[in-house]
């Protein structure tokens, strides 16, 4: 007969992955508070693609079929080169992503919490505080202040050479591309509330200039379904900002803490997988959390997601190289579209 484990729990951060976390927990029994420094939900962002692992952490967080409902159900996809070539397309995807903007999803999770589980306006409390806790969840993003408490500033984010815009445009579109160039890539993507995704990369050094006019010169060239999000693009809609991904810790626990989402593994947004993997995080560490005691539960958390998470971190910036490649561009193609059609 498996005991069931309950206890008391912090949860430093209120974003997707200790949101995520959050419900798990409290529909197992457990006592959680998350503390939010913001002082409210964004309402504002771009979408996020929620592929099939996330949305089973979503029902193991009590929230099943919910993104579906609100957001947008992608079956295919197209790669595309910067003057408008097809590469490849994937078609009849068995199993889609759902195409959900970020405060939606945040939205609908803290809006299944309990009254004064999510405190905003609220710094993490001092450690000492924290003992008053069975476990920690650092949940803190890319700048971690818990990562540094826990391992030193060794182990920060570092920059992949990339820079980035995203925004949205009225108007939807029916399927998700993405287009490849010399040192650089353009996304489009349905999502909800009747808009329209996009996201561009280039190569760059940090702190590269960001603004429109960079922009659309950096694209002037490139086909026209760019061109026609570009052209539409309000100035005061889009998002800049660098690119960063996490070297590897030795560990996402030390004690009692726990470290999730980009706290622990900051990663290239190339796969799509970093919302994706943080919620995934905090439905594993949940359920373990409910099934052993707190050391044995965390030793359990580190060795399912630890070596995962830090392959896709590797993967992302992998994929990113390949799509902005500056040589070779016809053999990538080619097996590009050759395995698109098996896929």
């Amino acid at each position: 007969m498996t005991m069931t484990h309950r206890g008391k729990a912090a949860v430093l951060g209120g974003g997707i992955g200790g949101l995520t976390a959050a419900n798990a927990l409290i529909r197992r029994g457990w006592h959680v508070d998350v503390f939010e420094r913001s002082s409210s939900l964004p309402d504002t962002e771009t979408a996020l693609g929620l592929w099939p692992e996330a949305l089973d952490a979503l029902a193991t967080a009590g929230l099943s079929g919910h993104a579906e409902k609100l957001g947008v159900l992608q079956r295919s996809g197209t790669a595309l080169t910067w003057d408008g070539r097809v590469i490849g397309r994937l078609e009849n995807i068995r199993r889609p992503a759902v195409l959900l903007s970020r405060p939606a999803l945040l939205t609908l999770l803290a809006e299944n919490l309990p009254a004064h589980v999510l405190q905003f306006g609220t710094a993490a409390p001092a450690m000492p505080d924290l003992a008053a806790y069975d476990v920690v969840l650092g949940c803190d993003g890319i700048n971690s202040a818990m990562r540094d408490r826990l391992f030193g500033p060794a182990f920060r984010p570092t920059y992949t050479g990339y820079t980035a815009w995203r925004g949205w445009v009225p108007g939807s579109v029916t399927t998700m591309s993405e287009t490849w160039g010399p040192g650089a890539l353009f996304g489009i993507t349905p999502r909800d509330g009747d808009l329209t995704n996009w996201f561009a990369a280039v190569r760059a050094p940090a702190g590269s200039n960001g603004d429109i006019d960079t922009l659309r010169a950096r694209y002037r060239d490139w086909h026209p379904a760019v061109h026609g999000i570009l052209d539409r693009i309000d100035p005061a809609a889009v998002l800049h900002h660098d690119l960063y991904e996490s070297p590897p810790l030795p560990s996402y626990v030390r004690g009692n803490v726990a470290l999730l989402g980009d706290a622990a593994h900051a990663m290239a947004p190339n796969l799509g997988r970093g919302a994706c993997e943080a919620m995934v995080d905090g439905a594993t560490l949940a359920v373990l959390l409910s099934e052993h005691p707190v050391p044995e539960a965390l030793r359990r958390y580190d060795r399912a997601r630890k070596r995962p998470t830090q392959r896709l971190v590797r993967a992302s910036r992998l994929v990113a190289g390949v799509a902005t490649a500056t040589r070779l561009t016809g053999l990538r193609n080619a097996v590009v579209g050759t395995a698109a059609r098996f896929a």
